[in-house]
């Protein structure tokens, strides 16, 4: 049974950094891509950033340059590194990773119907 246990949102002030968590349990996940999405109140989830086995990433042009995303093969841990925060990045954040030996790199990874596993979301709140 695939797990995805997202950690770490919060509040903060603009200008400031949080670093999300996703716990995955489950699955071997290097055979996988996985990535971050958010939806904020009002708006359609939006892909943020993926990353894939060999650690080829990519990110929403919103978050180019703030964020970094990476993964710990040891700890079967994935994680978002949030710098330079505004307060248009409030919202849920999500984890979420493909079916298996599925990925994807560029913009068709940032897109959420090749996603079909989730986790339950953690609030990040910028003010």
């Amino acid at each position: 049974h695939v797990q995805l246990v997202e950690s770490g949102g919060g509040s903060v002030q603009a200008g400031g950094s949080l670093r999300l968590s996703c716990a995955v349990s489950g699955f071997n996940y290097r055979n996988y891509c996985m990535a971050w999405f958010r939806r904020a109140p009002g708006k359609e989830r939006e892909g943020v950033a993926s990353i894939v086995r060999g650690g080829v990433s990519t990110y929403a042009d919103s978050v180019k340059g703030r964020f970094t995303v990476a993964k710990d093969d040891a700890t079967n841990t994935l994680y978002l590194q949030m710098n330079n925060l505004k307060p248009e990045d409030t919202a849920m954040y999500y984890c979420a990773a493909t079916p298996s030996g599925i990925w994807y790199i560029g913009s068709r990874s940032l897109a959420s119907d090749v996603y079909n596993s989730w986790g339950q979301g953690t609030q990040v709140t910028v003010s």
